[in-house]
C-alpha cells in the first residue's frame, strides 16, 4: 500500500458543504461520502482529526447580527457544530470506522469535554476525532478552532476543503482575470488580505508553523489525494517552493 505523505493532519469541513438542496440540513448520501474518504485516510495509516462549521444549520454573524447579541449569536453557531459532528460520528461508525466526539465545553453524553492527551489517545488508537463546538469562545470562527485544534494535536497539514478550489487573487465569481495560485506564502496572504481563512487562524497557523492546503470538497476524493501528498488546490506555507 502506498504511504501518506503526512502522518497526522487536521481536516476543516465547511457546514454548508454538507447541507441538501435547500441550502440547510445535512445531505447524508454526500456526508457518507466524505466519511468513507476520511475512513480510507485512516486505513492508509493517517490520523484524521475533523472540525466542522455549522452554516447548515446557522451562521453567528449572518443570521443573528442586528437581532440578537453578538456572543449569544455566536453560542448558537457552536451548538450547529456539535450537531454537525454527531452526525459525521454516526456515518463513520456505520462505516465500521471508531470516532469519538471532543466538545470545547461540557455537554455531558453528548460528547467528552475536549482535552489535549484524550484527543493524541484517540488518534493513536486509529479513531477519528471530531473537534466540536469552535473554540468555546463566542468572537472565534471554526476556521480559527480548527487551526488551535491541529496546533495542539501537532498536525502535519491542516487540509481546508471549501466549496472553492483553491486561493485567487481576487474572487472568481466577480473577476474573471482572477488568477488561482498553486502555492502561496502566509505573508502574501496576510497583505493582500485574500480570504483564505480570517485573520486570527491565518496568524496562528503561521505562528505555529502549519502549513494550509485549500481544496474543493466536491469531489471527496481530492481528501485522500491531499493525504498522499497530491499538490492540489493550493498550499498556503511560510515560503513558497519555487
Amino acid at each position: 500500500m502506498e504511504k501518506p505523505t503526512y502522518q497526522r493532519v487536521l481536516l476543516k469541513i465547511s457546514g454548508e458543504a454538507l447541507a441538501g438542496a435547500p441550502g440547510r440540513g445535512i445531505d447524508f448520501a454526500f456526508a457518507r461520502q466524505v466519511c468513507q474518504v476520511v475512513q480510507d485516510c485512516v486505513r492508509h495509516g493517517v490520523q484524521v482529526g475533523l472540525v466542522v462549521g455549522g452554516g447548515n444549520f446557522w451562521r453567528g454573524v449572518k443570521d443573528g447580527g442586528g437581532r440578537m447579541e453578538r456572543a449569544r449569536a455566536d453560542q448558537m453557531g457552536m451548538l450547529a457544530t456539535v450537531i454537525n459532528s454527531l452526525a459525521l460520528q454516526d456515518v463513520l461508525e456505520q462505516l465500521g470506522q471508531p470516532a469519538r466526539v471532543l466538545t470545547s465545553i461540557p455537554m455531558g453524553p453528548v460528547g467528552e469535554i475536549h482535552s489535549q492527551p484524550a484527543a493524541d489517545r484517540y488518534l493513536r488508537e486509529g479513531k477519528v476525532v471530531l473537534f466540536a463546538g469552535g473554540t468555546g469562545n463566542p468572537y472565534f470562527s471554526t476556521d480559527t478552532a480548527a487551526v488551535l485544534r491541529a496546533a495542539e494535536i501537532q498536525a502535519d497539514m491542516i487540509l481546508l476543503a471549501k466549496n472553492i478550489d483553491g486561493v485567487y487573487s481576487a474572487d472568481p465569481k466577480k473577476d474573471p482575470g482572477a488568477v488561482k495560485y498553486d502555492a502561496i506564502s502566509y505573508d502574501q496572504v496576510l497583505a493582500d488580505h485574500l480570504q483564505v481563512m480570517d485573520l486570527t487562524a491565518t496568524s496562528l497557523a503561521l505562528e505555529n508553523h502549519i502549513p494550509v492546503m485549500i481544496f474543493a470538497l466536491a469531489d471527496p476524493q481530492n481528501i485522500l489525494r491531499a493525504v498522499m501528498g497530491e499538490r492540489i488546490g493550493t498550499i498556503v506555507e511560510e515560503e513558497t517552493k519555487s
